[in-house]
């Protein structure tokens, strides 16, 4: 199996050079392309074998087929491949759940959805508008050159759809407070962080402007920023898995993530959390005014 990624890693980046040569007009020899070609074929034969035996293995422990389908793939393909693959396949679905306007996902009876799109949306539509500028002038430029005007529209819309698709998935995937008392924390399809029932002690509007990337975790504190600022932390009485979108594993016990209405989501928390108003305003070193809920 370790060969077989070897092998992928080597090829794949080689036939990439030669499709971009071919786009580009260079001619290449007919021998360089027929070894290449053989040198892909070989290493999809070698995947195919690898995929093979580790069904059998999993067959052989008493999976079903689909399952062992399964097991097959995650020991196949990397994690941070599958969990790209999957990325890709959820902005998808959550563009075409966006476009039809059906209910936010992962949201059921009884539940309360806390948006928090709202903060990142001029920048995302400015984003989509450069892209499509982009796309618009690319086009116009590269017209007398057929093939190298397809191959760049097809990526740059891809780029539109892709800017589209992470706000579509933002707003599609909010944030939940489980009518059972459970929060489930998320940033599209990138981030979905789970706290089971009667796991959170204290929720508080707390805004805050950490610097940094998206999702930073240092010593049990989360932090999912959105537009720049977090508005809402919450502290659980133990610590809850926080995985990052490449598969990386971190263990948080306060949660800070961003929502559009602060405190709704801090009321939502509390009725849901059967929680007492908690005393006293103050942000915990953030800027604005804090709205403490203890269980």
């Amino acid at each position: 199996m370790r060969r077989a990624r070897w092998a992928v890693a080597a090829v794949l980046p080689l036939e990439l050079a030669l499709v971009l040569c071919l786009v580009a007009g260079v001619r290449v020899p007919l021998p360089v392309v027929v070894a290449a070609e053989a040198a892909v074929g070989c290493v999809l034969a070698v995947e195919a074998v690898a995929l093979g035996r580790a069904w059998r293995r999993a067959r052989r422990r008493g999976l079903g087929g689909r399952d062992a389908a399964r097991a097959a793939v995650r020991e196949a393909v990397p994690a941070p491949v599958r969990r790209l693959a999957a990325h890709e396949l959820r902005v998808l679905a959550s563009l075409a759940r966006w476009a039809a306007r059906r209910p936010p996902h992962g949201v059921g009876a009884g539940d309360a959805a806390v948006p928090y799109a709202g903060g990142q949306a001029p920048m995302m539509y400015g984003l989509l508008f450069v892209a499509v500028v982009e796309t618009v002038g690319m086009a116009v430029l590269l017209a007398p050159l057929p093939v190298v005007h397809l191959v760049v529209l097809v990526l740059d819309v891809w780029g539109v759809l892709l800017v589209l698709g992470l706000h579509a998935a933002c707003v599609a995937r909010p944030h939940v407070v489980g009518a059972d008392g459970s929060l489930r924390v998320r940033y599209g399809a990138l981030v979905d962080v789970r706290v089971p029932p009667g796991r959170v002690v204290s929720a508080r509007v707390e805004h805050r402007f950490p610097e940094g990337r998206l999702l930073r975790v240092a010593d049990e504190v989360m932090d999912l920023v959105v537009g720049g600022r977090t508005t809402v932390t919450v502290e659980l009485d133990a610590p809850v898995e926080v995985v990052r979108p490449l598969g990386g594993r971190e263990r948080a016990r306060v949660l800070r993530f961003c929502a559009d209405d602060p405190r709704a989501a801090v009321a939502a928390l509390r009725e849901r959390s059967r929680t007492d108003d908690g005393a006293g305003d103050g942000a915990g070193g953030g800027t604005g005014p804090g709205a403490d809920v203890r269980c």
